[in-house]
C-alpha cells in the first residue's frame, strides 16, 4: 500500500471561522455589558447632580412646583436605579420587646420626603431644617446607588 504524500490534509473552513467567531462573540459581549455598566452609572450619577440642584432649589425658593419636581426626580432615581440591577436591600430587625421588623431603604425614602414636604408647608422651619432633611434623603440614594 502506498501512502500519498500530495494528500493534503484539509480543514472545514467554516469550523475555523466558527471557533474565531465564537471568541469575538464572548468578548464583544464583555465590552458591550462593560459599556453599558459603564452609561447606567453616568446615568445615575447626572440624575444624583440634577437632584442635589433641584434640593437646593426647593430649600430657596420653598414652592410646591419645585417640591413636586424634586419628589418626581427622586422617584426616577429609584426607578432607575433598581431597573438597572441595583437590588433593594431589606433587614430585620428585632425590638427590646421581641417585635420583628422589616426594613427598606425605598420606606426610608419616603418617609423623608413626606418630612420634607411637612417641613415646607411649615413656615416656621429654617432652610437649615429642610437642607437637613434634603441631605439625609441624598445620603439614601447614595447608599441605593452603591
Amino acid at each position: 500500500m502506498k501512502v500519498n504524500q500530495d494528500i493534503k490534509s484539509t480543514i472545514d473552513p467554516t469550523k475555523v471561522q466558527a471557533h474565531q467567531r465564537k471568541g469575538s462573540t464572548t468578548s464583544f459581549q464583555q465590552t458591550v455589558s462593560s459599556e453599558k455598566q459603564k452609561l447606567q452609572e453616568s446615568q445615575l450619577q447626572q440624575l444624583l447632580k440634577d437632584l442635589t440642584a433641584q434640593g437646593e432649589k426647593v430649600a430657596r425658593f420653598r414652592s410646591f412646583q419645585d417640591l413636586a419636581k424634586y419628589k418626581r426626580m427622586v422617584r426616577q432615581f429609584m426607578d432607575e436605579a433598581v431597573q438597572n440591577g441595583l437590588s433593594l436591600e431589606q433587614s430585620r430587625s428585632w425590638s427590646m420587646n421581641g417585635d420583628n421588623r422589616n426594613l427598606t431603604l425605598i420606606k426610608q425614602v419616603d418617609e423623608h420626603l413626606i418630612q420634607l414636604t411637612d417641613d415646607l408647608l411649615d413656615e416656621q422651619k429654617s432652610t437649615i431644617d429642610i437642607l437637613d432633611v434634603i441631605g439625609e434623603i441624598k445620603g439614601l440614594l447614595l447608599n441605593l446607588q452603591v
